[in-house]
């Protein structure tokens, strides 16, 4: 269960706010994965992201950014609002405990212990988390510590490619709201949101280096180590793996057929987890009858 933790980094990053200073190293050229489905009159572009990164790796060009120049929309999982704190108001909303049962009261003593120490070492009020259910506690020490490694949001590829959006008359839209997303962890059953923030706990001295892994494959273009780094944690909790990753990846799925009825080029950028391994969006493309050409490996 420990590759858990890493699962869920990679997806609350998306929707939490990170600051941090990272120290600039020399640049790393990664060659993320592409894939490409079309027909007659539609190009839609598929591109894993990584939601929060380090000032040190150079990705966005080669294949990945002439895809990108190409498109006229670029589609996103979700489009971040302005202001930062309306996403921490919507998570907060939706976090509030309304059996009024205090968190720690939910866990068991030596779980308690982990988790207090936990919040302790990463600068997390614990007391004051204890008005929440455990998913909002378990996606906060999910990125907190990512921001102590160096890894910032503002950095993240969504950050990015909205950012080459300015000036460049593309269209932007997402395939769900943050209510939505937000929703996915709102509505687990209390037995899965306690195992999910036990599990986060647990993983917490593991997280660099599985963290680095990822990154790793990531910017070496190999989907197939990414997925097998991910493969205990959804093997371990399918019905986790359900609601916020495969569920997630049919309904991605038919909407991109649906956009192949539209003429036109899109850039989809979600999650790289999203795009690796059994159930990806590539998988239930096909069963949909939709191929997902891979492109051949991204060049500087």
């Amino acid at each position: 269960m420990k590759m858990l933790p890493t699962l869920f980094r990679a997806f609350s990053a998306a929707l939490l706010m990170i600051g941090g200073v990272a120290q600039a190293r020399t640049a790393e050229t990664a060659t993320p994965a592409l894939w490409q489905v079309k027909d007659d009159d539609t190009t839609i572009y598929l591109f894993g992201t990584v939601h929060v990164m380090k000032p040190d790796i150079d990705w966005f060009h080669g294949d990945v950014k002439r895809a990108f120049d190409r498109a006229d929309t670029l589609v996103l999982e979700i489009i971040e609002p302005d202001d930062p704190n309306a996403i921490g108001a919507t998570m907060a909303g939706l976090a509030m405990a309304k059996d009024g049962v205090k968190l720690s009261d939910r866990l068991t003593p030596d779980a308690r212990t982990k988790y207090q120490a936990a919040m302790d070492a990463n600068g997390l009020p614990w007391r004051t988390f204890d008005m929440f259910n455990p998913w909002m506690s378990g996606m906060a020490l999910s990125v907190a510590p990512l921001e102590k490694l160096g890894y910032k949001n503002d950095l993240g590829a969504e950050k990015i490619l909205r950012s080459a959006v300015t000036g460049a008359g593309k269209k932007v839209e997402a395939l769900e709201t943050v209510e939505q997303q937000v929703g996915f962890f709102a509505s687990l059953p209390m037995e899965q949101q306690l195992q999910f923030l036990n599990a986060t706990v647990d993983g917490l001295p593991d997280m660099e280096k599985e963290f680095g892994d990822l990154l790793r494959y990531w910017q070496a273009g190999q989907p197939d180590k990414l997925a097998a780094s991910m493969n205990e944690s959804l093997e371990a909790t399918p019905e986790l793996a359900q609601v916020l990753l495969t569920g997630r990846n049919a309904n991605w799925a038919k909407w991109i057929k649906a956009r192949l009825e539209q003429p036109g080029t899109v850039f989809v950028a979600v999650g790289a987890g999203h795009l690796a391994g059994k159930g990806s969006v590539q998988e239930q493309l096909k069963a949909l009858g939709v191929q997902a050409k891979r492109m051949k490996k991204v060049k500087p």
